[in-house]
């Protein structure tokens, strides 16, 4: 069946499966290392690429595949490469658009480990980095190299919801001839796609929003053309970072509800978020469905939905954080988000910890930020949890 005219929510079911010669319902688990070869020719021209038949695991799996061409299609992009993390996808496109004496500019608020790799490994082989408030154009104008490479956002960035223009800023990246990789995690396809608005490749931790059970590790990256996707699967090839067939299998079972879950949890984030901002023990809040986010109208050109995360700040600082985080009863207190579970963290001391404080501070990243990731439970018992633990400041 050709998938790619069918709705979204169609795509989340359909696009990417195939059934096997039993008639398996769902897309079946190829738990195999590697596949056998039905002559010596067929196996000298599968790896010579005549033919598209499977070798070993590493190179390609038909479960793999299934994932790989299901978010492809989801994000309007040419293929996709599935990896075993979000950080095995966030290393694998540095090591693709990045060489010795390279230059890349990144979202300043990016997940801690996407800065703390390129700082405590890639720039001993020579790669700079200049991280900046990319929601301000002219940030990525200044910071521009005649050897910059790679332009990664983060949108909304992790943990400050801070959203970067992805559209003008990928015409500003294309002028200098720079490869424009953006973070989707936060957002998902379901409600942004980059792709569409000028990006090269949307990147995914699958272990959050995509898969949704907080019971995988995961990541991808989708290719908006053939020749970026060439040069991805070859470096994910020779590097080993590919994903697990049962891994992947899960994904896939996970993204099938992936727009009931994100409707319910965001649908519950504005009610938490209004909730927080009238609170009289709340400093600030950061969730882009308020009137009073500065980028509201930024969220409403780029993305179809607010999403389900939410940061703020606590009257009291640090401290006061901590006493919330330590008297939640429903919300756990776990990294990650995405899942259909409730989630608190304090992103400084916790997600963050490896950038310095400095640079902390200057994305924003203050020892105040509690980042809530809001689930699908009741909506009235997420309030009720944070106002219990509100009164104990």
């Amino acid at each position: 069946m050709d998938t790619k005219n069918l709705g979204f929510d169609s795509k989340l079911i359909h696009a990417g499966d195939f059934h096997d010669e039993y008639g398996s319902a769902v897309t079946p688990i190829y738990q195999t290392s590697t596949f056998s070869f039905k002559s010596a020719q067929h196996g000298a021209d599968c790896f010579s690429g005549k033919d598209k038949g499977y070798i070993y695991t590493r190179i390609g799996n038909p479960t793999i595949n299934a994932l790989e061409n299901k978010l492809a299609e989801l994000e309007n992009g040419y293929r996709g490469v599935a990896l075993a993390s979000g950080m095995a996808a966030v290393t694998t496109a540095y090591m693709t658009f990045l060489e010795k004496g390279a230059h890349m500019i990144s979202t300043g608020a990016v997940y801690g480990p996407s800065r703390a790799v390129i700082e405590s490994h890639f720039q001993k082989f020579g790669v700079e980095a200049t991280f900046t408030d990319t929601s301000v154009l002219e940030n990525i104008e200044n910071a521009i190299k005649p050897n910059t490479k790679l332009l990664y956002l983060e949108t909304p960035a992790n943990p400050t919801i801070q959203l970067t223009d992805i559209r003008r800023a990928s015409e500003i990246a294309h002028k200098h001839g720079i490869i424009v990789v953006v973070d989707n995690t936060f957002s998902s396809p379901y409600l942004q796609k980059p792709l569409d608005l000028g990006a090269d490749v949307a990147l995914h931790s699958l272990t959050k929003f995509i898969n949704g059970h907080a019971d995988i590790v995961g990541g991808a990256l989708i290719a908006k053309d053939e020749d970026v996707y060439n040069k991805i699967r070859k470096t994910m090839t020779y590097m080993g970072g590919n994903m697990d067939p049962h891994q992947a299998y899960l994904v896939i079972r996970g993204v099938k509800t992936l727009s009931l879950r994100i409707d319910r949890a965001q649908e519950s984030a504005m009610k938490v978020a209004r909730y927080l901002e009238n609170h009289p023990k709340i400093e600030w809040i950061k969730y882009p469905g308020l009137e009073s986010f500065e980028q509201h109208e930024l969220a409403k050109e780029q993305m179809t939905g607010f999403g389900s995360m939410i940061s703020f700040g606590v009257k009291g600082g640090h401290r006061a954080g901590e006493i919330i985080m330590d008297n939640v009863h429903l919300a756990t207190l776990a990294v990650s988000l995405g899942g259909v579970e409730t989630l608190i963290q304090h992103p400084s001391s916790m997600t963050h910890a490896a950038v310095s404080k400095e640079d902390k501070l200057a994305a924003g990243i203050t020892d105040g930020l509690v980042r809530f990731s809001v689930g699908i439970e009741d909506v009235n018992d997420i309030i009720a949890d944070l106002d219990h633990a509100l009164a104990m400041v």
